[in-house]
């Protein structure tokens, strides 16, 4: 077994953000029980972090500060431990850089000490499809029997906390966001497999613009050496035209005689990807193929979760851009039987993200029989650009979603689909994302 709490043993670090989600708690448990000095600092207060503070509160060399943030935490320390959702041009960092202290995330430190212990690195981004990729992936290497870990962008899962379970030749698949790839960008590293599914308008709330956008992403295969992996998406052809330190490989589209249980072009594009960086993992298309038709999808993304009186309800809750929701609206429009007319009752709308919606509303009136609305800050500009050409019959937009959920029960009939697919992230009516996951899977589980 490789020395993973060497390098974190008697080191005073302190940990930038704690969270609600789970990896802050998972990263503080792993580094105290290396034997590091931690103190948890988070502008919430003791009360909003209580679920999480409890869980660490039998650690003796685990302090907290909450409620907001001491500047000389950041000055007197040998490392600070940033969460994703914090910024990068925030104060406290910039502090901790004037005084010389590095600025590191957990994902991509993970990334860093579990190559020098001969762990093979895969990282997979894109503003679609990389989750779908991810566990993609993580699937069928388990399939053929391979040591794989499963980390990144996974719920509740501290990938740092994984150096104390991989061994040398174990393989490391992360779903890494654009925020997670800041982190590979401090430590000027990349993995030894990067996909780049694609690139396409999203969280222009947070950035300035796509080229910044871009840049995150971009640390996938910035430091990458000879005899990495570089899969990308062939939509990101022009994007990619300027220099990168190994040539892109562009995958033809699986072959039309694989079927696969998710439905739609799109995933049969994630597919592809897979299939590419799955063949320079060396497995054989035989492998490949098996793994990939077995494959059922991830939860919360064009999922099939019920049938109610004749209705298939699907959850894709991971749809946060208006471009996610139109993948899924092409994908359930397309596989209808052609001599039955089902119609998609669409349960769309949430927090906005300041993104084009022109598209959505078009895919919408082509493709569905009627729409109910979720509350938010982006919900009524789609309710606004979708006009009297597509008539919405409950126009103000539900502020629960058991509501939305009777309502769309009430419009369909037999043979139809209710689709939840909000285009929107979630802050308003709920925590996040996750949150309103398991509130619609409650819903949906209480109708059987």
């Amino acid at each position: 077994m490789h020395d993973y709490a060497t390098p974190f043993k008697g080191k005073r670090i302190t940990i930038l953000g704690l969270g609600l989600l789970g990896r802050g708690v998972g990263d503080v448990a792993f580094l105290a029980k290396c034997g590091a000095k931690v103190l948890v600092t988070d502008k919430k207060n003791g009360s909003e972090l209580a679920a999480s503070v409890e869980k660490l509160k039998h650690y003796s060399n685990v302090q907290f500060k909450l409620g907001g943030h001491d500047p000389e935490d950041f000055k007197h320390c040998d490392m600070v431990l940033k969460a994703a959702g914090v910024r990068l041009d925030s104060p406290e960092v910039a502090l901790a850089r004037q005084s010389g202290i590095p600025v590191v995330m957990s994902t991509a430190l993970f990334a860093h000490y579990a190559a020098e212990a001969g762990v093979k690195i895969v990282g997979v981004t894109g503003t679609r499809g990389k989750s779908t990729i991810t566990h993609m992936l993580h699937h069928t290497l388990k399939s053929v029997g391979k040591r794989v870990h499963l980390g990144g962008n996974v719920r509740g899962l501290s990938t740092l906390a994984l150096l104390s379970e991989v061994e040398a030749g174990d393989i490391a698949v992360l779903e890494l966001d654009s925020w997670q790839l800041q982190g590979f960008g401090e430590l000027k590293m990349s993995p030894h497999i990067a996909i780049f599914s694609n690139l396409m308008p999203d969280h222009q709330n947070y950035y300035k613009n796509m080229e910044e956008y871009f840049a995150d992403k971009a640390n996938i295969f910035r430091y990458q050496k000879p005899g990495d992996t570089f899969i990308a998406g062939n939509g990101l052809t022009k994007r990619l035209q300027t220099p990168q330190p190994v040539e892109a490989l562009v995958p033809e589209g699986l072959p039309a005689d694989w079927m696969l249980k998710v439905p739609g072009e799109h995933n049969r594009h994630n597919a592809a990807l897979a299939a590419a960086a799955l063949l320079a993992l060396g497995l054989n298309s035989e492998q490949i193929r098996a793994g990939l038709e077995s494959f059922e999808g991830v939860e919360g993304r064009l999922q099939l979760v019920a049938e109610k009186n004749g209705v298939k309800i699907y959850n894709d809750n991971n749809a946060t851009t208006p471009e996610a929701t139109i993948a899924a609206l092409k994908a359930l429009h397309e596989s209808r039987s052609p001599n039955r007319e089902a119609g998609i009752v669409l349960i769309v709308g949430g927090s906005d993200k300041g993104l084009e919606l022109g598209n959505l509303a078009a895919e919408i009136r082509n493709s569905c029989k009627t729409v109910v609305l979720l509350s938010g800050t982006g919900t009524g500009k789609l309710a606004s650009i979708l006009d009297s050409r597509f008539t919405i019959p409950d126009s103000s937009p539900h502020d629960s979603l058991s509501s939305a959920v009777q309502k769309a029960l009430e419009l369909a009939s037999a043979g139809d689909i209710i689709l939840f697919s909000p285009a929107f992230a979630s802050f308003g009516m709920f925590k996040n994302e996750y949150e309103r996951n398991d509130q619609f899977l409650e819903i949906v589980n209480q109708l059987r």
